[in-house]
């Protein structure tokens, strides 16, 4: 089993989602405003039950490849939305995933540094030399996430996937090791300094 430890930032923490977090983890699933720009359609109640229960399971896959982490104020435990890395088959190469923050929640604009927290625990404790992440080309308010997260643009992928009913393209982002550590925050070097956990 591999389980990240909680990772902290100055206005919000992340960790492993629990199964009391199933009723916030189906209502942004089923939700048609939060999905809206995801890579995935939204989901009926059964499939966001399933998926929860595929999501509980992600730290007893060896080698853990799904990272789907649960967004919390610095100082409450409520799930307030999801965060996401998943990490690929060859190289060493990760994607920033399903980074969805409930509205009105306290941790509201700071999406960010949801990002960049799984980007120290990636470059750090799982050892990745490249970080990237997309988000539809009509995503308007994005771009400034990405750049505020540490990410470069990269390219357009046209038509990289299918929702709603047609195809959507995708504006890409990355970020090299190296090049990122040296502009990391005091919280995300503790991050950095943290070693993955295991154990039956």
């Amino acid at each position: 089993m591999t389980r990240v430890p909680e990772l902290r930032g100055n206005h919000l923490r992340l960790r492993e989602l629990r199964a009391a977090d199933h009723p916030v983890y189906e209502r942004i699933m089923t939700s048609r405003l939060l999905t809206r720009y995801l890579g995935t359609d939204r989901l009926d109640a059964a499939q966001a039950h399933d998926a929860f229960a595929a999501v509980l399971a992600q730290p007893l896959a060896r080698p853990r490849r799904r990272y789907t982490l649960a967004v919390c104020a610095p100082d409450g435990d409520t799930m307030l939305g999801t965060a996401g890395l998943l990490v690929e088959d060859y190289g060493s190469n990760a994607m920033l995933t399903s980074v969805v923050l409930l509205p009105g929640s306290p941790v509201k604009g700071h999406a960010h540094e949801s990002g960049r927290l799984l980007m120290a625990y990636g470059f750090g404790a799982l050892g990745l030399h490249r970080i990237w992440a997309g988000h539809r080309t009509d995503h308007e308010h994005m771009p400034p996430v990405m750049r505020a997260a540490g990410l470069r643009h990269e390219a357009t992928l046209r038509q990289l996937f299918r929702t709603q009913g047609c195809w959507h393209d995708v504006t890409t982002y990355a970020a090299l090791a190296p090049d990122w550590k040296r502009q990391a925050t005091p919280e995300e070097l503790t991050v950095l300094d943290t070693p993955a956990t295991t154990g039956g």
